[in-house]
């Protein structure tokens, strides 16, 4: 997998947090080789081709090419395949759009993140992409991975006031038992995600649509300033205690001398 640059993406869009990681990683695998490699010319030239500066430059940089390719390059690629899973189930939810589905992707509420939520006729679900590419046997999923979708749906049912149907999905595994259900969470494949959607019962009005999308965004909202007021805060230089309006010791005596001087 070759380190290449890629384009930041939007907020609020399919697999955009794994794509931002994805990107950091890059730049700081890059920056780093690059630094190191301009090191070693430099200890090179300076301290000649024999100087122990130069040899452990140039042993550096080979353990680092060697760390690089056995960790970080592994890492990213599994980071790329959750990006490119999350973005294929996003792509197919964004098509039920039309169909009266209001559809919000990477969205934070405050205990991790939810990689899909969709709301519509058929009541509101959480969706949690996974890029495994199998094959899954529905009996042995990870049970963090089912306590973790069990999770989002406690999030989503306190944010919208309604029941919350989590779902599992595989982007490009076959699994054993689509459909079936482990510990309250459903499990399928990408390739089943919409017809199952659309297949289920008509459980909400448009207008109950509407507002619980409108609840569910403006926890978003509020979440987001919280997030950027806890950033602001953490950037901003801390006054000591004590320290706000008070007046060095020296300026109070050179006061009180004065005072007592001119009564």
């Amino acid at each position: 997998m070759s380190i290449v640059s890629v384009t930041r993406p939007a907020p609020g869009t399919p697999g955009g947090r794994a794509r931002t990681i994805v990107l950091a990683l890059r730049m700081r695998t890059l920056i780093a080789l690059g630094a190191l490699a301009i090191q070693t010319t430099f200890a090179g030239r300076a301290f000649g081709l024999r100087s122990p500066w130069f040899i452990g430059s140039e042993l550096l940089l080979l353990f680092c090419i060697l760390f690089i390719s056995r960790v970080v390059l592994p890492l990213l690629d599994r980071h790329d395949r959750g990006a490119k899973g999350e973005e294929h189930v996003g792509g197919l939810l964004d098509c039920l759009a039309g169909e009266g589905w209001e559809v919000i992707h990477d969205a934070s509420l405050g205990r991790g993140d939810v990689d899909h939520i969709v709301i519509g006729p058929a009541g509101a679900f959480t969706v949690e992409t996974k890029s495994h590419p199998g094959p899954i046997s529905v009996g042995h999923v990870h049970g963090a991975v089912l306590r973790q979708a069990g999770a989002q749906r406690q999030l989503l049912e306190g944010t919208v006031g309604m029941p919350v149907e989590p779902l599992i999905v595989y982007s490009r595994a076959w699994v054993d038992r689509p459909l079936a259900r482990r510990k309250g969470v459903r499990v399928l494949p990408a390739r089943m995600l919409t017809r199952y959607l659309q297949g289920r019962e008509r459980l909400l009005s448009e207008n109950e649509i509407r507002l619980a999308a409108e609840r569910l965004r403006e926890a978003l909202r509020v979440r987001e300033q919280e997030q950027a007021g806890a950033q602001d805060c953490a950037g901003r230089p801390r006054t000591p205690t004590g320290a706000r309006g008070s007046v060095p010791s020296s300026a109070r005596n050179r006061s009180t001398r004065s005072r007592a001087s001119h009564p």
